[in-house]
């Protein structure tokens, strides 16, 4: 199994972690949190630091080296408001979404009904604007990868065997379960939050299908920034959007 130049991490029977991009290597920490006593395949390529005794009842197979040049350049240490070429900001329109519905809430507790209808059409007008609610839920995704909070995380997947993810360096995984094993395995030894930057975004939209790319640049406490391409895919149901594609390449131009 490979995924772009390089051999993939492969768990069988149950994968629930992915290697992970970490000071310029893709590395594997951890173990699996799956019965110790299964047997399994475990197939992995980079440079890790880790041997088979991580991984009780698996054979361990190590199939390649690979090291990646880490991005020198700092970066400021919050998330920053996509840059979007002249877009509305999907954090502003996720805040402005926010606000509404707080001030929505005030309007119905006050018995202010009148307030309340008005509101609730502003908010009906910004939640129907495709462009704007696909944005708002790709700020949603960065806020809880940010986070680390897999439980807004897996509010915001769509549910099903055809969602996917794409770590760096690592071949897709597919539905919902697995994909959201996967984060939290990522996210096992990072300290939160984490520093994010989004730039170059762009979304497009056509009908129940909206995707957005964007450069996702992300750095961990005590390493150097990684930055990615990342594509992200979503769904709307029931007039809500969900993601069900999230595929990031690491990159260094």
């Amino acid at each position: 199994m490979k995924a772009s130049n390089f051999y993939a991490l492969s768990i069988n029977p149950q994968l629930n972690r992915s290697i992970f991009f970490k000071n310029g290597r893709f590395d594997i920490t951890g173990i699996l949190r799956s019965n110790p006593h299964k047997q399994c395949n475990l197939v992995v390529a980079g440079s890790f630091g880790v041997g088979a005794s991580l991984f009780p009842g698996c054979h361990y197979h190590h199939l390649a080296t690979y090291n990646v040049p880490t991005r020198k350049a700092s970066r400021s240490c919050r998330v920053r408001s996509e840059d979007c070429g002249g877009i509305l900001s999907g954090e502003s329109i996720l805040l402005n979404e926010q606000t509404l519905e707080r001030e929505l809430q005030i309007a119905i507790e006050e018995e202010n009904y009148a307030k309340a209808a008005k509101i609730r059409d502003s908010l009906k007008l910004l939640q129907e604007d495709s462009k704007a609610s696909v944005l708002a839920a790709n700020a949603r995704f960065y806020n809880s990868f940010r986070n680390g909070d897999l439980a807004s995380m897996q509010a915001l997947w769509s549910k099903g065997d055809h969602v996917c993810v794409v770590h760096p360096g690592v071949s897709g995984i597919s539905s919902h379960d697995l994909v959201m094993g996967s984060w939290e395995f990522v996210w096992a030894d990072y300290d939160f939050p984490l520093q994010i930057e989004i730039k170059d975004l762009q979304v497009h939209v056509r009908g129940d299908i909206g995707y957005v790319t964007c450069i996702e640049m992300v750095k961990t406490k005590g390493s150097n920034w990684g930055r990615q391409f990342a594509t992200n895919v979503f769904e709307r149901i029931d007039g809500q959007w969900f993601m069900s594609v999230h595929h990031a390449s690491y990159v260094d131009l």
